[in-house]
């Protein structure tokens, strides 16, 4: 468990968090895609269990649509504070590389970063940065409001593939 580890200068976390569920409305832009009821009591969830199990979150990337804010602010409603936010136009739609590349681009005075994105690239990467002969992080995929933590030794532009351990990837649902 995180808690568990000791810490280090050069010791990061990093969260990567799919959205939460949304709805599905014949004709609205993809971007402006609402959570659902159920999406909303789950993205509190996630805050919840990050607020008690993960470093503090000291900078989150996240996607510019609706449903990744909304998710964002239901991890916040969950406890998760943040010293900054940064909406980023090209976590939506990004490929695992274009990911990476906002990951390494994190100041290294940043111990823990959370990335609320989309799949398929938040579940690709992750399935790119735990190394090859580890066990499958997402054996049942990565469903909506699905995160993994990460954690790595040295600076965020040196985390590359196979580069990170999984500490634990889960699937946050509300009661």
């Amino acid at each position: 468990m995180l808690g568990a580890m000791s810490p280090s200068p050069s010791h990061r976390t990093l969260v990567l968090l799919r959205h939460s569920k949304t709805e599905h409305v014949h004709g609205k832009p993809d971007l402006e895609r609402e959570l659902t009821a159920r999406g909303r009591r789950d993205a509190v969830a996630a805050g919840e269990w990050l607020q008690q199990h993960a470093p503090p979150v000291d900078r989150v990337v996240c996607s510019t649509s609706t449903r990744t804010r909304q998710t964002w602010e239901g991890v916040r409603r969950g406890g998760v504070t943040a010293g900054a936010v940064d909406h980023r136009a090209a976590v939506y739609d990004a490929e695992p590389g274009t990911l990476l590349d906002l990951v390494r681009r994190t100041p290294d005075e940043v111990g823990c970063l959370l990335l609320v994105g989309h799949a398929p690239g938040v579940p690709r990467l992750i399935g790119e940065l735990v190394p090859a002969d580890a066990p499958d992080p997402m054996p049942d995929g990565c469903p909506t409001s699905g995160f993994a933590v990460l954690r790595f030794d040295g600076g965020w532009g040196d985390l590359g593939p196979g580069g990170a351990e999984l500490v634990e990837f889960v699937v946050a649902r509300a009661d």
